[in-house]
């Protein structure tokens, strides 16, 4: 194993005090592991939290701040943050308007968010729960009970948090939520697989010629393992799976993911390929991302996203963000 790290115990640890002192704009709570905004919650703005297992940046904590999350819990490498970290992140933007968490769909997740939202509420902080469920490639996996959050999480904490910045009311960022994950959904295929640090070996096998469709962002199985193929085949299938789930029409939004260790130029082939589909579909590209949004470590291989927008959605999806790993419009 060759990672840049001190110790395998140490990095989560340390990449916070990392964050703190590449990022003045945010505030790291290295005691009980969460971020938030610097200039502390906004009164009457709707709270965002969101989380997970650590390995997938710049998810979560390179979302914090205008326009998007107010706070992030990063748990050990692909671990679950505990209800107290959550905790104690939510009644710190509590500002009196209701905290809204974002919570992909994994069983650890799903439930410390649940008692962390139980514990708000018995400190008078009203919570609503959003739990993000955009990936096809299988009904059930290692680490869920239903479909994983994946890529959409993207999506969900920008749109979402757009609305809480204009001070729409808790039921209705909770509901813009909703909406986009229902109008969203991912397909990832992976080319190598990852290695944890407390591991020091790669958590799954794949051949010089192998390909994993439909894979986790832990690395968890897709629906198939294959030979090796073009990247306009990958595209395909992940589109194909997409499609058959939720017929595309109309405007969408794009988002072809890196999930690591992909260089950028490989990115674009995939995307090149991507818009070759939908444009042979009918389905016109209003908006899109390209690059590293939602990895896993250094796994190799992409995901793709795909929202179905409507004007206000296209319109919160514009608006002004300022986070490390979102910028635009300010």
């Amino acid at each position: 194993m060759k990672k840049l790290i001190n110790a395998p115990d140490d990095v989560l640890a340390d990449a916070l005090a990392g964050v703190a002192a590449a990022h003045p704009s945010l505030t790291v709570h290295l005691d009980e592991r969460f971020i938030t905004r610097a200039g502390g919650p906004t009164p009457g703005k709707v709270g965002l939290v969101s989380g997970g297992g650590s390995g997938h940046e710049p998810l979560h904590g390179g979302y914090v701040g205008y326009g998007m999350l107010d706070a992030a819990c990063p748990g050990e490498v692909f671990t679950s943050p505990v209800p107290d970290q959550i905790h104690a992140a939510t009644t710190a933007v509590d500002a009196g308007a209701g905290v809204l968490h974002i919570v992909k769909n994994y069983t650890g997740d799903v439930l410390n968010f649940q008692m962390a939202a139980e514990l708000a509420d018995d400190d008078g902080v009203r919570v609503e729960s959003v739990v993000v469920n955009d990936d096809v490639a299988v009904e059930d996996s290692t680490w869920t009970a239903g479909r994983r959050g994946t890529g959409a999480t993207v999506f969900v904490e920008k749109i979402a948090g757009a609305a809480a910045e204009r001070g729409a009311d808790l039921a209705t960022v909770a509901a813009l939520a909703r909406e986009v994950n229902e109008r969203s959904r991912s397909f990832g295929v992976a080319l190598t697989p990852c290695t944890l640090p407390a591991a020091g070996k790669p958590g799954f096998e794949l051949a010089d010629d192998e390909m994993e469709l439909g894979v986790g962002i832990h690395g968890e199985p897709g629906r198939s393992r294959a030979k090796l193929a073009p990247a306009k085949e990958i595209a395909t299938t992940a589109l194909e799976a997409i499609h058959a789930d939720m017929p595309l029409s109309g405007d969408v939004l794009v988002m072809v993911n890196g999930m690591g260790g992909t260089p950028l130029i490989e990115l674009y082939v995939v995307y090149k390929a991507v818009a070759e589909w939908l444009s042979g579909h009918g389905v016109t590209i209003a908006r899109n991302l390209v690059g590293n949004y939602i990895t896993s470590l250094e796994m190799a291989g992409c995901s793709i996203t795909v929202c179905r927008l409507t004007p206000e959605l296209t319109e919160l999806w514009d608006a002004p963000v300022e986070t490390p790993g979102l910028r635009w419009g300010r």
